[in-house]
């Protein structure tokens, strides 16, 4: 075979290769970044999301199931009894499915270190991990967390990291280390300046809205919306999303917040379609010092006015560029909200649409995948092949 012919057998391989991906989080829990990015990946390849397992009393199993043509998700079904031995059995299961769906020269993709647990023998043709939260911070973390992730950066070939102040956290661990911060499907959140029919459960609300979406967990400053309330009852704050890791009966009751539960993503722009103000509460602590909330370009694409607690990679570069109002206590959410009610919406707008020109998950996509051909390509085997 001449160069040639090889070099464009090596390219098409490249096009069409398997990820397998590791994951901490459920790809049918709350649609964000692991599900942007590997969707598009499913469209040039098989792409295998294996979750963290479930403990149940029926027999062990991994269950697989098709999201798409090329999606499929992964769960080990563990039983009780085998629960001591859940890294040894998921190891079996993942050699399993490599094996029976004949998955060769893949991607492994990790979310979670904690797969190192049971994935560190496997043999990709490229190791990625891409780090969007510092999961070590979160509640309930297991200690050996730190040193899986200290064994995943050895193994890792590139690490993309979910936002500047976690690349910042990263980059003296590893020579490869780039960041790739929140990004947004535009078109999709745009849709929430045309929508006019309210959902049934928003539609009764009263106005001024002020309106969160995500995940209600330990990031929640939950005292501080509980006191902002209390400060303006008059203004009804609108909390979507399932609340985890947190007791519900630890969330603020007021006559003015409304708790609506969990939406899918396709539903969203309907429900900010009618708010008045977004909001991004988060607490300042250790668990959200690395976070880059992909929110704060999903409200701006649907043309809301936000508010949000100074995380730092939403002060830099949202709040510095005065696309995002900062405030960070009861006071200063009240005085941010009167702004924000009462501001001429078309010179933000503006700004942030042009901002959001820039900042795709297509075009995160793309330069990932140019990074992963590029390394690939410089391994000393397919310099190998194209000779």
């Amino acid at each position: 075979m001449n160069n040639q012919a090889s070099s464009e057998e090596f390219n098409r391989a490249e096009q069409s290769r398997d990820v397998v991906c590791l994951s901490h989080l459920r790809w049918d829990f709350v649609y964000q970044r692991p599900q942007h990015l590997l969707s598009r990946f499913a469209k040039e390849g098989r792409v295998f999301f294996f979750e963290e397992p479930i403990f149940t009393d029926e027999a062990t199993h991994l269950e697989i199931t098709p999201r798409t043509d090329n999606l499929f998700v992964a769960v080990p079904r563990i039983n009780h009894s085998d629960g001591a031995r859940s890294a040894e059995i998921q190891r079996a299961m993942l050699n399993d499915l490599v094996s029976e769906r004949g998955i060769k020269n893949y991607i492994l993709w990790f979310y979670t270190p904690s797969a190192m647990s049971f994935a560190a023998h496997l043999q990709p043709k490229i190791t990625i991990f891409d780090c969007m939260d510092e999961l070590s911070a979160f509640k309930f973390a297991p200690p050996e967390l730190l040193e899986n992730e200290r064994r995943l950066l050895e193994k890792a070939d590139l690490v993309f990291t979910g936002g500047q102040s976690l690349f910042e956290a990263k980059k003296d661990k590893h020579s490869k280390v780039f960041a790739f911060p929140s990004s947004i499907d535009v078109a999709h959140f745009a849709m929430a300046r045309t929508v006019e029919t309210e959902p049934d459960d928003q539609r009764e609300i009263p106005h001024p809205r002020f309106g969160f979406c995500g995940v209600i967990d330990e990031r929640m400053d939950i005292e501080l919306l509980g006191e902002t309330a209390d400060l303006r009852p008059d203004w009804h704050f609108v909390m979507i999303g399932p609340v985890v890791k947190i007791a519900e009966s630890d969330l603020p009751r007021r006559t003015n917040i409304h708790y609506l539960g969990g939406k899918k993503y396709e539903e969203l722009p309907a429900y900010l379609a009618s708010w008045d103000v977004a909001l991004m509460p988060f607490a300042l602590n250790e668990s959200t010092e690395f976070i880059s909330p992909t929110k704060t370009p999903e409200y701006l694409a649907a043309g809301k006015p936000v508010i949000s607690t100074a995380i730092r990679d939403v002060v830099k570069p949202y709040g510095e560029l005065g696309l995002v109002y900062i405030a960070d206590t009861a006071e200063e959410f009240v005085a941010a909200g009167d702004k924000a009610l009462n501001e001429n919406p078309y010179d933000r707008q503006q700004k942030a649409d042009r901002f959001l020109s820039h900042n795709s998950w297509d075009k995160t996509w793309s330069e990932m995948v140019r990074l992963i051909r590029k390394e690939i390509a410089e391994k000393p085997e397919a310099r190998k092949q194209s000779l």
